[in-house]
């Protein structure tokens, strides 16, 4: 069933991952290369391509960052969240993910994103983010559910 607040409006499935290190969380500002939101900060993003988000997210993170599935590891889920985006067209579905990351001088951004920064959660909304990024990573703290 649609939400109403998305009624009228398609809905696009993507995943967000929240990499987190030492407390602290890594924002990437997408370049102009991208679909949508560019110069915007994120999370690793990407479209839900199969029927599992946590593949996606993972094949996100190593295309992203260069950083492979042994290089992080899953904190919690969030319970996805449906966002309006009138502008676009669609209604974004968003799966969001938090991951803790161990060696974050691995990090090799690709061509979606141009700069990262790791931030304290409370300063995330001090960035221009796509929409609802502090409610997908409060989505993911909320529901923390250690592995």
């Amino acid at each position: 069933m649609v939400p109403l607040k998305c009624r009228g409006l398609p809905a696009r499935e993507v995943v967000t991952s929240f990499l987190r290190h030492e407390g602290k969380i890594l924002l990437v500002k997408r370049s102009s290369r991208v679909g949508s939101f560019q110069g915007y900060w994120s999370g690793i993003s990407g479209y839900l391509e199969g029927p599992v988000p946590l593949l996606q997210v993972l094949r996100e993170i190593r295309e992203e960052t260069g950083l492979s599935g042994e290089s992080v590891r899953l904190i919690s889920t969030g319970k996805p969240l449906e966002i309006p985006d009138p502008d676009h067209g669609v209604c974004w579905v968003v799966h969001p993910f938090l991951l803790e990351v161990d060696n974050p001088e691995d990090i090799c951004l690709d061509w979606e994103n141009t700069e990262f920064r790791w931030v304290e959660p409370g300063k995330i909304n001090d960035f221009k983010t796509v929409p609802a990024l502090a409610g997908a990573l409060k989505a993911c703290m909320t529901g923390l559910n250690e592995n």
